[in-house]
């Protein structure tokens, strides 16, 4: 009866164990290590024209290096425009304000990501500050569209030959 019970026990330890190591892996995946404390942050946000699949917990990245997060997406009520706020690693405190947002992807259809990159200003985004040069996300269904439709003029080969350049100059821009 006492080694039954020990055993009932030991058996409860590793099934809490087991519990707490998925809850710790949930949040690793997820990417938000820093739940419960982690780096001080400050908030800017940015507005959109169209943010095509950027999701909140989205990295935001300066030179390809993560430097926050994505922290919520709304739409501004004035401007009908997607309105993104991110929060900003501290230590990434001198980011010249006049620098400019891109919504960039992660491979040709990996997930959307914030790409930052800076400007020349003596000023720096600080708490509350806005973005306010932004570049939509690239829609790959809007440039099929684009093409479809310019497929009714008289020179095909050479809209062809623009659409197939824009696309390899945006897939391009975002390495």
């Amino acid at each position: 009866m006492m080694q039954s019970r020990a055993l009932e026990i030991l058996v409860g330890f590793f099934v809490c164990l087991g519990v707490a190591a998925v809850f710790v892996l949930t949040f690793r995946v997820a990417s938000l290590d820093s739940v419960g404390g982690g780096d001080k942050t400050y908030r800017v946000s940015a507005e959109f024209q169209n943010i095509g699949g950027l999701k909140a917990g989205a990295k935001v990245s300066l030179a390809g290096v993560a430097i926050g997060r994505v922290r919520d997406i709304s739409i501004d009520p004035s401007s009908f425009q997607a309105k993104v706020t991110m929060d900003i690693s501290d230590q990434y405190s001198k980011i010249p304000e006049d620098s400019s947002a891109k919504i960039l992807t992660a491979g040709l259809l990996g997930e959307q990501y914030i790409g930052i990159e800076p400007g020349g200003m003596d000023d720096y985004l600080k708490n509350g500050s806005e973005i306010t040069l932004t570049q939509s996300a690239l829609v790959l269904e809007n440039l099929i569209g684009q093409f479809l439709a310019s497929q009714n003029g008289s020179s095909k080969d050479d809209k062809l030959a623009d659409a197939i350049g824009k696309l390899a100059d945006s897939l391009q821009s975002k390495k």
